[in-house]
């Protein structure tokens, strides 16, 4: 049989972190197998689903490289695939269950009767076998168990008869989500068992926890994919943090892109443990993604970053550009960390900002204007020639290279820290290198 996997988001807000995990989870599995992945909108809820959180959700979705094969906007041959437009097949299945006796009304109302001592155990995917009894109820008095509403007065199905009738009629074979959906469980159990109907194979994910261990909120910082977004986090390193929630790729492997995780992915190394959404794990691979990036790929990517800045990026050819991020070597963690640590390679004007030359100690300014010029004759303008030419000139004068090549540092880039100062100086170029020792009056 076809593995079928869905993610059924309700529209009614942005795709936040624990429904971006769900959905990768569900993508995952379905890669892996070959079978196919479902994207359906549960949009009953009237009054607070909307279209522009539906086509925000979907976003999200693809800016995280979750591609669905059957949906409301790719068609397929299960749809309908918004609930808002499967109401006559929840009519009809409820009005058999009332038929047969098995639900009755309330008014407009249709509600299936929950006979007591039902057993409804399962075997989870993650949480191995879960013993429980009708309605999730096991030791109360039969009288105190509550029967399931079907159909409100509204017309509208409730979310665990919707989720049966569609998980079955689109022939869903698992259902990936989260443990705080175990519960929900044993109800539906009973709408298959009073339909007839195969139910599907459960796995519940474990609950993600911010780093104090308790559940995931607005208090740990971003929730939604888009805010990762904007803060310069990359699709591919979001995806691959959130793939490590609560599962492990085997062999200490962390980096890795979809195409690996998809081979790499097995249920059975699911975890129940509670994952931690830990922002110093997600930096380190979003700065590993961005040090192994095409240098063309990476520069589209902080390019609107350096736009925001304010810096004059098309002054530059690609080229120079490309290689002056790929020179910064892995250095910030984000795309914006990275614009705002290279900006120095697109305009000096951020570098007048950060330094002053009246910061040089005195004894040490005659020294320097000596040595520029002679650093500036080098007719070989490469990083290995400047260097050598460097270090020949402070060892001939007994001077300490470090107080000459910080200097350098800082008039090229106004930061203490920065890749190779020869590297730089060398990739600048020997007039714009020129320009900025001017300045400084270091000539």
């Amino acid at each position: 049989m076809e593995t079928r996997m869905r993610f059924a988001p309700s529209p009614t807000g942005a795709l936040h972190i624990g429904g971006g995990h769900t959905a990768l989870f569900n993508w995952l599995w379905a890669r892996h197998t070959g079978g196919k992945f479902v994207l359906r909108i549960e949009d009953t809820d009237r009054e607070r689903s909307t279209q522009e959180y539906e086509d925000t959700i979907m976003s999200g979705m693809k800016w995280l490289g979750l591609d669905w094969d059957e949906g409301p906007d790719v068609g397929g041959d299960y749809g309908p695939y918004r609930q808002s437009q499967r109401l006559p097949l929840y009519r009809q299945c409820a009005e058999k269950l009332a038929a047969e006796g098995q639900a009755y009304r309330e008014g407009d109302a249709i509600v299936f009767k929950v006979l007591p001592g039902v057993e409804l155990s399962f075997d989870d995917v993650v949480y191995s076998r879960v013993e429980t009894m009708s309605d999730g109820l096991k030791g109360r008095e039969p009288g105190e168990l509550k029967d399931i509403v079907l159909i409100k007065s509204d017309g509208m199905p409730t979310y665990n008869y919707a989720v049966v009738v569609d998980d079955h009629f689109m022939e869903i074979t698992h259902v990936i989500r989260g443990e705080d959906h175990i519960s929900n469980t044993p109800k539906q159990l009973l709408l298959y068992k009073a339909f007839g109907w195969q139910p599907p194979l459960f796995a519940h994910l474990p609950m993600i926890l911010g780093k104090d261990k308790k559940k995931l909120s607005k208090r740990h910082g971003a929730t939604s994919v888009y805010e990762f977004r904007d803060m310069g986090y990359m699709p591919d390193s979001v995806f691959n943090f959130l793939a490590l929630l609560g599962w492990s790729a085997g062999q200490d492997k962390e980096i890795f892109d979809r195409q690996e995780a998809a081979s790499l992915f097995e249920l059975s190394r699911v975890t129940r443990k509670a994952a931690v959404f830990d922002p110093d794990k997600l930096n380190f691979i979003n700065q590993e993604h961005l040090r192994r990036m095409e240098p063309m790929t990476r520069l589209a990517l902080i390019k609107p970053f350096w736009r925001e800045m304010g810096l004059p990026v098309e002054e530059h050819k690609d080229e120079y550009l490309a290689a002056a991020l790929t020179l910064m070597g892995g250095r910030g963690q984000t795309a914006r960390e990275l614009a705002a640590f290279s900006d120095y390679y697109v305009s000096f004007e951020p570098v007048k900002t950060r330094w002053n030359a009246g910061e040089v100690a005195e004894e040490l300014l005659a020294g320097l204007r000596e040595f520029f010029p002679v650093l500036l004759a080098e007719p070989h303008w490469t990083a290995e020639k400047l260097e050598t030419r460097a270090r020949t000139w402070v060892e001939e004068k007994g001077v300490k290279m470090k107080d000459y090549a910080m200097t350098l540092r800082l008039t090229l880039t106004g930061m203490k820290v920065s890749p190779g100062v020869f590297e730089v100086a060398a990739l600048l170029g020997r007039e714009e290198v020129r320009q900025r020792l001017d300045f400084y009056g270091l000539t």
